[in-house]
């Protein structure tokens, strides 16, 4: 990225005082401001995924990657960023509403000409849809599954010895979480604590690459035949884990690698941050792992694989004053809870917001209930997008953030925890640490990608092939956005 499109900055809305009292300016938001992370949140339908939408896209437009976590299938919307207002290109994807006499055609006209307008009003027209669309790569990576790019989530098993030798402590918590993985897939206790086979399992790995050995699942296999230890801990292998209860365990093992299904959590991409957001054929990347199809202990471990490796792509960059990445995770609920829960996923993110400054590498939290949230990961954030909240709870917690942040007297948090019970739809609260303007009443602009909500298995196979047809070599390419550079 140039010094020049860092100056430029994230034209994200309109903004003003709280009191009202100014005209609405246009309100931008420098890109390396996002290296102190963001958090947005607010209750179902007051625009939290448009105002998200918005910032990734302007990121995106600045040349810079961003990875982005999809729990609900609504962010592969990012790929329905059409090159032009024509309506052929929303046809696949709208129908008439029930007891609406249009056509398909005549929906998708309405719907492109209402884009066309409201774009416009935000000063985005066709060839600003034009530039995002040539110059942005969308991926929608789907792990245990082949509906978009089917993910190689135990790579970090298979590919530890390289990891190890340049950061053991980082390879040991990937192959703790894709340990986890493997025994939740063979219906037996995950828990890196408490499960017995998880250390025997955990400990054979470490064994094997101290030795510069690969500790890949068919190897661990045959290490559970035939030990190349003695003891776990103080106790002899026998007195910790019988003989036969590791003979059971190489039964699963090999079950679980024989077995068809699991196939898909063994093939397809590697997870390898580094090539995910390396720019192709000119385009900058936006990679998309979408999990809406696990189930919830699933997608636990997977993200937990995910954040590990990610932490340790960021611990190898250089210092940086820019942003080099964004990291975008819609809907955290669960994944980053307050004491004592502590997911896969927790300590990854809190330990990434509180080194990933250093690196150029800033992390975008989105939630409905701010309560479901460590307060350490919001004591990291600096971007501050607050939507209409529905309880006392989530207004108090986040409230208590700003005025921390601010110095507010108590009458100016009355009036802010007014203003919060009472914003319309598509308003928000603003704070961003880093401005001399304080806090703000904003507006976030349209997206450019058409939101049409949560996306099938099916439109995400449909939305692959577009993408695919989209990568295939041409003999002209058109102009791209500007490549972020390492610094």
């Amino acid at each position: 990225m140039s010094k020049a499109s860092a100056i430029a900055g994230l034209r994200l809305g309109n903004s003003c005082p709280l009191d009202r009292r100014n005209q609405m300016q246009s309100f931008v938001l420098p890109s390396h401001h996002l290296t102190t992370h963001g958090f947005i949140c607010g209750m179902t339908n007051t625009g939290k995924t448009g105002a998200a939408f918005g910032v990734v896209e302007e990121v995106l437009r600045e040349g810079i990657p961003v990875l982005m976590i999809d729990l609900k299938g609504d962010l592969p919307n990012l790929a329905l960023a059409f090159p032009s207002f024509d309506a052929s290109h929303f046809e696949p994807w709208v129908e008439p509403p029930p007891g609406d006499a249009r056509s398909v055609r005549e929906v998708a006209t309405a719907l492109a000409a209402e884009r066309q307008n409201a774009l416009q009003l935000w000063g985005l027209h066709e060839p600003d849809l034009r530039a995002f669309h040539d110059g942005v790569d969308v991926r929608i990576l789907t792990p245990g599954s082949d509906a978009g790019e089917p993910v190689h989530v135990l790579s970090s098993l298979e590919h530890a010895l390289d990891y190890y030798r340049e950061d053991p402590s980082a390879t040991r918590a990937s192959l703790t979480a894709a340990i986890s993985l493997v025994l939740r897939l063979v219906g037996l206790d995950a828990d890196p604590t408490k499960s017995r086979r998880h250390v025997l399992l955990s400990v054979l790995a470490e064994h094997q690459l101290k030795s510069g050995l690969p500790c890949d699942l068919v190897t661990l296999l045959g290490a559970l035949l035939e030990p190349p230890i003695d003891t776990v801990g103080a106790l002899p292998l026998d007195t910790f884990i019988s003989s036969a209860e590791r003979q059971a365990l190489a039964a699963k093992l090999n079950t679980l690698l024989a077995s068809p299904s699991f196939a898909s959590w063994r093939s397809g991409t590697p997870l390898d941050i580094a090539e995910w957001l390396a720019p192709k054929n000119g385009r900058t990347q936006a990679v998309i792992v979408s999990v809406a199809h696990l189930d919830d202990e699933e997608r636990e471990l997977v993200l937990g694989i995910l954040f590990e490796e990610l932490l340790t792509w960021v611990r190898k960059q250089r210092g940086t004053k820019y942003l080099r990445a964004l990291v975008f995770f819609d809907e955290v609920y669960g994944y980053v809870p307050p004491h004592p829960q502590n997911p896969p996923s927790k300590q990854p993110i809190l330990t990434l917001m509180k080194q990933g400054r250093a690196h150029g590498v800033g992390v975008i939290l989105a939630t409905q209930n701010p309560m479901d949230v460590d307060y350490r990961a919001l004591s990291n954030a600096g971007f501050w997008c607050i939507g209409r909240l529905q309880t006392n709870a989530d207004r108090t917690r986040v409230l208590e953030g700003l005025a921390q942040a601010t110095g507010a007297s108590a009458e100016s948090r009355a009036a802010l925890e007014r203003l919060c019970k009472n914003l319309y739809p598509r308003w928000f609260i603003l704070r961003d640490v880093r401005s001399k303007r304080g806090t703000l009443l904003f507006q976030p602009r349209w997206a450019m990608s058409y939101l049409r909500g949560p996306m099938t298995p099916s439109e995400i196979r449909l939305v692959r092939q577009m993408q695919a047809a989209r990568r295939a070599p041409k003999s002209h390419v058109h102009p791209s956005l500007p490549q972020s550079v390492e610094l």
